[in-house]
């Protein structure tokens, strides 16, 4: 009675002080909750909270009737606010997705008890409002689920059964093998991890995209994605772009070069907002799909038959009895391959630029929880704008370069090594290291060859011929260093005669235990008494690469890493196992590395790509706890 007194109270004081014009929300809907069964043994309660409203945190409780007993409540990252009621305080505003797990699924429906309360930045605070939600849960194959729940329970007194990778690795089972199987997994892994820190790169940007403000929101990943321009991600695009630019002659002006960049960097912003928002609710991302040999290879061929057309070999161009029809057209259009520039960009953000970095992951996972495709997908549109102000920068200063005579044809040559560059790029994480090797010393000296390294220069030469030929005699030693390191056994284009090195180690940094399911997972958590680094990779991921050869190769960082159990999941294939394990740990494709402590708490993540001196901070901090 006392608590409900205060609350009125409050209430009152509130409304006294609030201007006499102002109108407020009935509770029920500024705290609107729905609640539904996301499985068998997960209930999903969702909050819309109004724009100027917000709701403690520590005010949430949820209960079930029934005799159906709720775990721990999924909490997502929370917003500090300085109360004056309550003091510093925790709350939520916007979208509010709260994961339940349930205990002993008693019943298969049952009432959902849900207390929440909140106030309005207008000065208004309301008392504990109370909304009941229906629950019908998925149905279960019972004599699998009493039968684990009954061996369950003779073991619980030994073993916390509770943990999430716990409950998957046990969902897991149900699907697909023996009730002896599942009690096995729940009994050999009792240390493995509580909810993954907040502090993580992909919480905070979730915080920050729930935090309702627009502006905020839209000017953070804008930068965000001029930040990204400067990664491995964005930069073949750079050749392609400009290869488009170069290869319309000298018919092209700095505003048609302009008007082209910008449909492409338009299209390459429409396809990460809408594959953005497709892998958030579904929870898998397209461009994983797609990094497969087949799709790449056609891609890739794609720009071999590009820099063909650029070596002079035969020009890309209609047939001319369809180009006297659209002539007309063509000319008011000035060219008219906007739509083409378009596609170009859509599919290079999906084939060429697949990688993964905090920004992206935080917005797929906050679509993934809250199911807000439109901010989530206003957020990625405006982060690929961000990345394209480069590549228009690019474009336009390409389009500015001379166009008369033998100049242009050289430039256009360039360009099209540079496609074939791109081609290569591509498939190298899908071929054997030792092709794709061979592929570069074979462009490597081809180009040699075209800029005179071995012809005989006269006497009178002047400065660039002088220039073109020393670039040449470059490139002709890296192409037969990268041509005899792939015939020796050297493996890594950027260290090709590490093969010829008597005692030539095969990493620099201490080696990775694979890790092929949840249920493997389990057991490896079970068996240690060290730290945990648990690494998402794969072939096609650029960042992944650079984390090998750039971070873990350090000493200090590869010191580190060698105090811990290292297990690497390898995302390649992108198999069901794979999947599960991504969507486990709340990844959208790799790089990603998960920590875990030695009692096999999860203590922290990494998303994206970090350079050696930030990973071995957050080695340290990891080793501490």
């Amino acid at each position: 009675m006392l608590k409900i007194l205060s609350a009125l109270l409050c209430v009152i004081s509130m409304m006294a002080w609030a201007e006499p014009d102002t109108e407020f929300l009935e509770p029920e809907q500024a705290l609107k909750m729905s609640a539904s069964a996301r499985d068998h043994q997960t209930v999903e309660v969702r909050f819309a909270i109004a724009q100027g409203y917000y709701l403690y945190k520590n005010k949430l409780k949820i209960s079930a009737d029934q005799g159906v007993q709720l775990g721990e409540i999924d909490f997502p990252a929370s917003l500090p606010h300085d109360d004056p009621n309550f003091g510093k305080v925790e709350t939520y505003r916007g979208q509010l997705v709260l994961p339940v797990q349930i205990k002993n699924p008693a019943a298969q429906q049952f009432k959902l008890t849900v207390i929440a309360q909140g106030c309005a930045d207008a000065g208004l605070c309301y008392p504990p409002i109370t909304q009941i939600a229906d629950i019908k849960l998925a149905a279960l194959a019972r004599s699998k689920a009493s039968a684990v729940a009954v061996l369950a329970s003779a073991i619980k007194p030994a073993v916390n059964t509770e943990t999430p990778v716990i409950k998957e690795l046990a969902k897991e089972t149900l699907a697909s093998a023996s009730v002896a199987s599942a009690v096995l997994i729940t009994a050999v892994a009792p240390a493995v991890a509580a909810p993954l820190a907040q502090a993580s790169d992909t919480g905070q940007i979730n915080s920050l995209l729930g935090s309702g403000n627009l502006t905020l929101i839209l000017f953070s990943f804008f930068g965000f994605g001029l930040l990204l321009a400067l990664t491995p991600c964005v930069f073949p695009m750079m050749p392609i772009l400009s290869g488009i630019i170069i290869g319309h002659g000298d018919q092209i002006s700095k505003k048609r070069a302009f008007v082209l960049s910008l449909f492409y960097v338009l299209g390459m912003a429409v396809s990460y907002a809408a594959a953005g928002v497709a892998a958030g609710l579904s929870g898998s991302m397209l461009s994983a799909a797609l990094q497969n040999i087949w799709v790449l290879g056609a891609f890739a061929l794609v720009f071999v038959l590009l820099s063909l057309s650029m070596f002079g070999f035969y020009e890309l161009q209609l047939p001319a009895s369809l180009q006297s029809k659209i002539s007309g057209s063509a000319n008011r259009q000035q060219g008219g391959s906007m739509l083409g520039v378009l596609i170009m960009g859509a599919l290079s953000a999906l084939i060429v630029g697949p990688c993964v970095a905090a920004p992206l992951a935080g917005a797929l996972l906050y679509i993934a929880q809250t199911h807000n495709a439109v901010l989530g997908g206003a957020a990625l549109f405006v982060m690929a704008l961000g990345m394209g102000v480069p590549l228009i920068m690019v474009a336009c200063a390409a389009s500015a370069l001379p166009r008369a005579g033998a100049w242009m044809e050289n430039i256009k040559k360039v360009f099209g090594v540079l496609l074939l560059a791109v081609a290569i790029w591509l498939v190298s994480p899908v071929l054997p290291a030792v092709f794709a090797m061979l592929a570069w010393a074979a462009l490597l000296i081809i180009s040699a060859i075209f800029l005179r390294a071995i012809d005989p220069l006269p006497a009178d030469s002047k400065g660039w011929p002088r220039f073109c030929k020393g670039l040449g005699v470059i490139a002709l030693l890296a192409g037969s260093a990268l041509l005899i390191g792939a015939l020796s056994g050297g493996r890594d284009p950027l260290q090709p005669l590490q093969g010829l090195q008597a005692q030539a180690k095969a990493e620099s940094y201490p080696a990775f235990s694979k890790v092929s399911s949840l249920a493997q997972l389990g057991r490896e958590l079970a068996q240690t008494n060290q730290p945990v680094m648990l690494d998402f990779y794969a072939d096609w991921c650029v960042s992944c690469k650079e984390m090998e050869k750039l971070t873990f190769s350090n000493p200090e960082v590869a010191a580190r890493m060698g105090q811990m159990k290292r297990l690497q999941v390898d995302v390649t294939a992108n198999t069901d196992n794979d999947k599960a394990l991504l969507k486990r740990f709340k990844l959208f494709g790799p790089p990603g590395i998960i920590f875990f402590n030695k009692e096999g708490k999860e203590l922290q993540s990494s998303i994206g790509f970090k350079s050696a001196e930030p990973f071995k901070q957050l080695l340290d901090q990891v080793l501490a706890k």
